[in-house]
């Protein structure tokens, strides 16, 4: 199935693609490809605000960003890593069955499949700017993110025994 098509399944239920996603194996590539695509994308969608923050402040786009840039697709999936082991180690604290490898695809899949919500973010903050809007979208793309995390991590939990 396309990854698309997981994204808009994951909107109707985390649990039952991140137990498919499990289904098919461990797969370290395709944790390291959700999590990359991710933060590429968040990267993406951040640029209509910085573009918005030159225009208003007068500093150098390219500068705004290459700083973006370094904190999305070199740094962030690193810290993801580390949330992820934190969050397999709550897990396994709390009882759960669950693998480290489950635990960071949770976490990395949270983030890929509530990419569309970050863009329709980065183009609120482009466009309209800070106010009631910006924070709306911001507000469900927080608790889509969550709830994908979450249900994803709970299937992830139960399905090792």
């Amino acid at each position: 199935m396309a990854v698309t098509t997981d994204i808009v399944a994951t909107y109707r239920g985390p649990a039952a693609v991140i137990r498919k996603l499990l289904g098919q194996g461990t797969r370290e590539d395709r944790a390291l490809i959700y999590v990359m695509a991710g933060c590429l994308i968040v990267f993406v969608a951040q640029l209509p605000r910085l573009s918005r923050v030159a225009h208003l402040t007068g500093q150098d786009f390219q500068m705004l960003m290459g700083g973006t840039l370094l904190a999305w697709v070199f740094i962030m999936p690193l810290v993801l890593y580390i949330l992820a082991f934190l969050a397999r180690m709550v897990g396994r604290l709390l009882g759960g069955q669950g693998t480290g490898y489950g635990a960071r695809l949770a976490l990395f899949w949270a983030v890929l499949a509530s990419s569309p919500l970050i863009l329709l973010h980065g183009l609120v903050a482009g466009f309209i700017g800070t106010g009631p809007a910006l924070t709306s979208v911001g507000v469900i793309w927080l608790c889509a993110f969550g709830w994908f995390w979450i249900g994803g991590s709970l299937a992830q939990e139960r399905a090792a025994a």
